[in-house]
């Protein structure tokens, strides 16, 4: 040993050797117990050092992750990925069908309930272990480690249909620098001198064809693929190009991004209800929204679809939001971010539910028009052939100037006279609220409803553009989520270049995305949105909270967040986690399988004699493929547990994180065999523990003292050998 080292000059000093490992460390480069991963006990009689202590962040770099620019990319990114294309076709759908305005309250008492500390809790956990879903969940209990597989599993299934929607929009955004637009008009066909209009699009609409026919050029069942539809290949080619560009650099070229893709479509929303609010029949389109039905509220199923909706709203369970709050600063506010997105996300909602409801009202009304019209074609045909006698015609009617009031007097007058017989006539009643009542959801909404409202918008074309400009860019923003959710956990885990990845997890998924732009293509995404993610995501944000508010324990987890915060988070959070969020997730789950069970497995074919949808039942070899999604989406969760349960692999729960431990083993590397071997122990078991001590947190409102506590930690998380004082034995 070198005569100029500590442990020397403490021996040629005479002076005892009594400071702990705090104490020796402290003299070389003193941490903060809150920043770092590591705070150990001043022993009896021991001085805890008074001089304040260096920050070890994310900024330090120290463990090469890179961190946010600002805060306001952070939000942008969290919010470009909970908010998308569900906000302007799920929401307003489910609006309309559960009740109009009353909907909004089930909604909001579930977002409190669920979506809000669920949504807290993914935030903190990620921003506190600073790994992606793979790390976080192995960190926290290496038996359930299987949660972060499963959340990637569910991203990949989904990023891979997600993207053939953009390319849907790609499509039709490039269609739309046409005047007229290019589905305003069922297409004239002619045979010979003959010219007659398509009776597939005339059975049905000008838009519905377009949609069918032309984009899709869609077969009649799932079991004839009918080949690539290559203008969908393009466009499919074209999403995957944009998404890569968007996260080659992870978040240092994905939050760039995001400052035009999270803002871009509220100012989209903003011109569109300003527009909408302009046009004849808006304020109905309206008024049937919000005109709550409150008998809705006391029906279960209003209630199980808004905790789905509020579930999938904000990304619960798919990485991303995990992902991104792993490149925070550990003393970042996440509550206050969970409380902000959360709160844009439900404004986004009721926004888009305007919007949407003003442009249908508009439609309801020009449809209903159109309706009068026919309908008063057919009547003068029946009075000038004698069917109809012009004594049943009220005297006000003009037939030049037909108004919708006047069609509903003439329409009542002759129902009443000819009586059993009025069905013969194939007259309609053409009432707006039956228009209104039509639910469309989905890509019904938003590439067959809208696009037919917009045919009527002076300057068409610029509306057209500017809204599947939006679509876009609101796909993008959940895409670049969805993928972060994919290559951050894959980047903890191996050493690989993260433009090798992004590049790399691209090109193999667009050759899976070529299955959803065959011109059966529809189906399979029919498919994969019902199966790949709905009860597999149910189950693993269960078993999320689980594993925090019960296996690692809430009382634990508050203090951790009041360690990391610098404030104490509210009760209400202990008792949602603990109690209220499982048991509300638990119904959903049971009410989910139930309607699996009662829901015969089918999908929506497009019959093209008929030019309508039938329902139609998947063939044995589909019905496995279905079943198949949710199987292996759900795999990684038993055989991660029975593999470490039995230790075929390694857990990895005792590792601290590598900017503590480059830090600690600088620290270390200055010192002689013998000063090493002082601090570490002489046996791998009295190693110090890597998890922090802090004082222990005795429940929700409680303000008794507080102590300071060690722990031991095995080498296996779930296997702990611990001298404790009180409080908690691990630390996230």
């Amino acid at each position: 040993m070198r005569k100029q080292s500590k442990v020397a000059l403490r021996q040629q000093s005479k002076d005892n050797v009594t400071e702990s490992v705090a104490d020796l460390l402290a003299l070389e480069a003193p941490l903060d117990y809150k920043t770092s991963q590591m705070s150990m006990n001043v022993p009896a009689g021991g001085q805890a050092p008074k001089t304040k202590q260096p920050d070890i962040s994310p900024d330090d770099e120290e463990d090469g992750r890179p961190a946010w620019n600002n805060k306001v990319e952070y939000i942008l990114a969290q919010v470009g990925f909970s908010v998308g294309l569900g906000n302007v076709w799920r929401f307003p759908y489910l609006c309309q069908k559960n009740g109009g305005g009353a909907y909004l309250v089930p909604y909001f008492i579930l977002l409190l309930l669920i979506g809000i500390p669920l949504f807290f809790l993914e935030l903190a956990v990620g921003q506190r272990i600073r790994r992606g879903s793979i790390g976080v969940w192995n960190y926290v209990y290496p038996r359930l480690g299987g949660i972060g597989v499963s959340s990637l599993m569910v991203c990949a299934f989904v990023g891979l249909y997600y993207n053939v929607i953009i390319g849907w929009s790609i499509f039709y955004f490039f269609q739309s620098f046409q005047y007229p637009l290019p589905w305003s008009e069922c297409p004239i066909r002619r045979n010979g001198t003959l010219a007659y209009i398509e009776p597939e699009c005339e059975k049905s609409s000008a838009t519905t064809y377009f949609w069918y026919r032309q984009t899709l050029d869609i077969t009649s069942t799932i079991d004839h693929s009918g080949g690539l539809n290559w203008k969908m290949v393009l466009c499919l080619l074209a999403a995957w190009i944009i998404v890569c560009l968007a996260v080659i650099k992870g978040i240092q070229s994905s939050g760039k991004v995001m400052y035009f893709s999270s803002l871009f479509p509220y100012v989209v929303l903003f011109c569109f209800l300003v527009r909408g609010l302009m046009l004849k029949g808006a304020v109905d389109g309206i008024y049937h929204m919000f005109t709550p039905k409150l008998e809705k509220m006391l029906e279960l199923q209003v209630w199980r679809e808004a905790a789905t909706q509020v579930f999938f709203a904000l990304g619960l369970g798919f990485g991303g939001v995990i992902a991104f709050s792993s490149y925070n600063k550990r003393d970042n506010n996440c509550h206050f971010d969970a409380v902000l997105v959360s709160t844009i996300n439900f404004i986004t909602s009721v926004l888009a539910t305007l919007v949407v409801f003003a442009v249908l009202g508009f439609k309801a009304n020009i449809m209903n028009e159109k309706c009068v019209v026919d309908n008063a074609e057919k009547i003068l045909g029946f009075l000038n052939t004698g069917v109809l006698s012009h004594d049943l015609i009220p005297p006000n009617v003009n037939f030049s100037h037909l108004t919708t009031e006047d069609y509903a007097e003439m329409y009542g007058v002759i129902k009443t006279v000819r009586g059993d017989s009025f069905d013969q006539l194939g007259l309609d009643a053409c009432l707006l609220e039956d228009e209104l009542n039509k639910s469309v959801q989905g890509t019904g909404l938003a590439f067959i409803a809208f696009t037919e409202a917009m045919i009527y918008f002076p300057a068409s074309p610029f509306w057209s553009v500017m809204f599947f400009f939006m679509l876009i860019n609101l796909g993008l923003g959940s895409m670049i989520g969805t993928m972060t959710g994919i290559t951050t956990p894959v980047l903890d885990t191996f050493k690989v270049r993260k433009e090798y990845l992004t590049v790399g997890c691209c090109i193999v998924a667009f050759f899976c995305g070529l299955l959803f732009v065959q011109r059966s293509g529809n189906y399979f995404v029919t498919m994969f949105d019902d199966y790949s993610a709905g009860l597999p995501l149910t189950i693993v944000v269960i078993l999320e909270n689980i594993s925090v508010a019960w296996i690692y324990g809430s009382k634990r987890f508050m203090q951790d967040l009041e360690d990391m915060l610098g404030f104490r988070p509210y009760s209400f959070y202990f008792y949602m986690w603990k109690y209220v969020s499982p048991f509300c997730l638990i119904v959903l789950i049971s009410a989910t399988l139930i309607e699996m069970a009662l829901k015969p497995p089918g999908y929506n074919v497009w019959v093209q004699e008929l030019a309508m949808e039938q329902f139609q039942s998947y063939p044995p070899w589909a019905l496995a493929m279905c079943f198949s999604l949710v199987g292996a989406a759900m795999l990684p969760l038993p055989l991660v547990f029975i593999a470490r349960h039995y230790h075929l692999i390694p857990d990895g729960s005792n590792k601290l994180s590598v900017s503590y431990k480059k830090s600690m083993m600088k620290d270390i590397s200055n010192l002689e065999e013998d000063e090493s071997r002082f601090i570490l122990g002489k046996n791998p078991s009295e190693t110090p523990s890597p998890m922090p001590s802090h004082r222990a947190y005795l429940g929700p409102g409680n303000s008794s003292p507080i102590e300071l506590t060690t722990t031991s930690i095995s080498t296996h998380g779930y296997g702990t050998s611990s001298q404790t004082n009180t409080g908690p034995k691990t630390d996230l």
